[in-house]
């Protein structure tokens, strides 16, 4: 027995708040008498009872009062009986009612009237439509609807929809072309392998002439049989829906909605469900499910003959569902995608306004539900030169034109560190050049001048496990404050005591850039996520400055494939070979920027695969190479609004640099751990 059957059976053993008389045959010797019968045969559905203390025909006022309560899809329904006047032989009585309307729908209250006459038989009620509502005329019957709002739109920061539309059939029926209205329902419930209850409450209270959605599903999953069969069910028909289900791009993110059949979605609602109905499953969908859903207006109307709608007897506001405005946009976004379609396994890539902490894209190769972007946590390896070079400088353990020998391994506090490919550099090559070419080793001597307190400030600096948050799930990485020679040498070379996202390091490339770390911004109006970020992080400016030449410089040595349009591409590689979802991965990185735009992008490469290959940087570029033409110049123009894409070729920006081959005297070293 599903809980609102069982809500009326309870409600129908409940008491009149009346006191009770014995009752039968006899003459009503009063109209206060002949009223609480009335209203406690009525209030107990004894219809026939009911019927028998008005003047009316027996069966056609308890017919009446039975439809009233199939036409509210009444859970309960209590009276307690105000004022009578009296004037003669007759007589006026008031009674308050409360119709509960079900679960999840509201109590209606109103106040009624009912005429009397004293004749041969006693007091009996004068019957007419108007003894179950005063405003209630002849022919006219009661029905309850509900205005449903479409769902609202998820945009991006142009205003352009990330939620693409999915054609759906609704089954439902016109009550009144029904032969037999409970069977009828039964049969296609059982087609569409739904409970038939709910399904028959809302035929009864809708509006006869009116076709009534009742089930959706996706065209795709309906056959012409199943069409067929339905429609041969007398008043059962189909009509085609657009309902916006699906994301068009960013699907972890923007999340998917439940809306049809094979969602269930009456077991994800709270109160009555109606074909319509929509629940976000995740992402921002399931986030802002309120805002975007919105509620039904719930009305108990009139109806004339014709199922015209003639009055409002009441009306319940529901809540206007609103759209939710984000930074995404689409064109990033699906730059984005294509350039990832490059990779040979799994990959990442995060895309974000510099100057703001606003996010453009966040894209993954897992399928609808990787949010990986934002989730997955990686060692940085040599990425995390970024921040330790940030360290090294601003707290004056060393200064752009130091030195320092990169040897193809070396040792630090009892740890072992070593570029993969066996090769370092040769002679003392200065601060530049080992960032250029990312050596770990000199990495982790460097760590002996700096020392873990710089380190620890400066990982704090760029929010690498810092308290930020968005409205999707998303980690800001770690970072553990180091105890030990070696432990800082594995946290200055990014092996050992940080973990970091996509979305942490296009964070911090995004600082480089423009000298502040702004916390992450995904959804335009997220109060409680601006109150959480707390302010952003201003970075020393020379310190900065040095390692803005020193991406450029690593750019133009080892990453000449991501060099692609009229703004110089600023970035560093990575290569570190570590445990990703139990497997031992090789984990590409390229992190930079080009103008304001900082991203940060993962290749997941299986070890065997050859270490010259440059997936994440090959990736880079073709990421910016599908940019619409000028969009980086925009971005820089108009701040936190990219602006339109003009005319023209939008193929990708001008001015791309031709490949070439890394110099031999080290290549790109990686790092491992002891």
């Amino acid at each position: 027995m599903s809980p609102r059957h069982l809500r009326r059976l309870l409600a129908a053993g409940t008491g009149l708040a009346l006191v009770a008389v014995v009752s039968g045959c006899t003459t009503q010797p009063s109209p206060e008498v002949a009223v609480r019968n009335f209203l406690l045969k009525w209030q107990a559905g004894d219809y026939s009872a009911a019927a028998a203390y008005t003047d009316g025909d027996t069966e056609k006022v308890a017919g009446a009062l039975e439809d009233t309560r199939r036409q509210l899809d009444l859970a309960g329904l209590r009276f307690s009986l105000g004022g009578i006047s009296q004037d003669g032989d007759s007589a006026d009585a008031e009674f308050e009612a409360q119709a509960d309307l079900g679960i999840g729908d509201p109590v209606w209250k109103y106040t009624g009237s009912i005429p009397l006459k004293d004749g041969p038989r006693g007091w009996v009620i004068q019957w007419g439509p108007s003894v179950i509502h005063p405003d209630l005329g002849e022919s006219e019957r009661i029905a309850v609807s509900y205005d449903v709002p479409d769902r609202g739109e998820i945009l991006d920061r142009n205003g352009e929809p990330l939620v693409g539309t999915t054609e759906v059939t609704a089954f439902g029926v016109v009550p009144a072309d029904m032969e037999d209205m409970d069977r009828g329902v039964a049969e296609l419930a059982e087609l569409v392998n739904e409970d038939d209850g709910p399904l028959l409450d809302r035929v009864r209270s809708a509006p006869p002439e009116e076709f009534q959605p009742l089930v959706l599903m996706r065209v795709g999953e309906v056959g012409d049989k199943l069409r067929n069969r339905a429609t041969s069910i007398p008043g059962v028909g189909t009509q085609r829906l657009d309902m916006r289900l699906k994301p068009r791009v960013a699907a972890p993110i923007v999340g998917e909605v439940a809306g049809t059949a094979e969602h269930n979605v009456s077991s994800r609602v709270a109160g009555t469900y109606q074909a319509g109905d929509t629940v976000g499953l995740t992402g921002l969908q399931n986030v802002f499910q309120q805002r975007l859903a919105g509620t039904a207006t719930t009305k108990v109307v009139t109806l004339d003959g014709s199922g015209e709608e003639t009055g409002v007897l009441h009306s319940w506001p529901g809540l206007e569902s609103g759209s939710l405005g984000t930074s995404l946009d689409v064109r990033v976004q699906e730059a984005g995608e294509a350039a990832l379609e490059t990779l040979p396994e799994r990959g990442y890539l995060v895309a974000l306004d510099a100057g703001t902490g606003e996010i453009l894209a966040s894209v993954g190769t897992g399928g609808n539900d990787d949010d990986g972007a934002f989730t997955t946590e990686y060692r940085p390896g040599g990425a995390f030169s970024i921040v330790s070079y940030t360290a090294a400088l601003q707290g004056g353990a060393y200064s752009p034109d130091d030195t320092m020998a990169c040897d193809n391994q070396t040792s630090v506090g009892g740890r072992t560190f070593t570029t993969p490919n066996n090769t370092g550099l040769s002679g003392m090559p200065d601060l530049a050049t080992n960032f250029s070419y990312s050596c770990t080793t000199a990495f982790a001597q460097m760590s002996k001048k700096v020392g873990a307190e710089a380190i620890t400030s400066a990982a704090r600096d760029f929010g690498i496990g810092g308290d930020w948050r968005l409205s999707v799930p998303a980690s800001s990485g770690g970072f553990n404050t180091p105890e030990s020679p070696g432990e800082s040498a594995a946290a200055m070379a990014g092996s050992d005591q940080v973990q970091v996202t996509p979305l942490s390091m296009a964070l911090a490339a995004g600082a480089v850039r423009d000298g502040t770390w702004h916390p992450p911004r995904l959804v335009s109006d997220d109060e409680a996520a601006d109150v959480a970020n707390g302010s952003s992080n201003r970075l020393d400016p020379e310190s900065v400055e040095h390692v803005r030449e020193m991406m450029r410089s690593a750019v133009e040595v080892s990453a000449v494939n991501a060099d692609v349009g009229t703004e110089p591409v600023h970035g560093q590689v990575a290569n570190t070979t570590q445990q990703v979802r139990g497997d031992e991965t090789s984990v590409q990185w390229f992190v930079g920027y080009q103008g304001d735009l900082a991203f940060a992008l993962v290749a997941e490469v299986h070890p065997s695969i050859q270490l010259w290959e440059q997936y994440a940087v090959n990736a880079t570029g073709a990421f910016l190479q599908q940019l619409p033409y000028g969009y980086v110049e925009e971005l820089g123009e108009q701040g936190t609004q990219s602006g339109d894409t003009g005319e023209g070729d939008q193929s990708g920006q001008a001015g791309g640099t031709p490949s070439a081959t890394p110099p031999e005297a080290g290549g790109v070293p990686t790092e491992q751990g002891e």
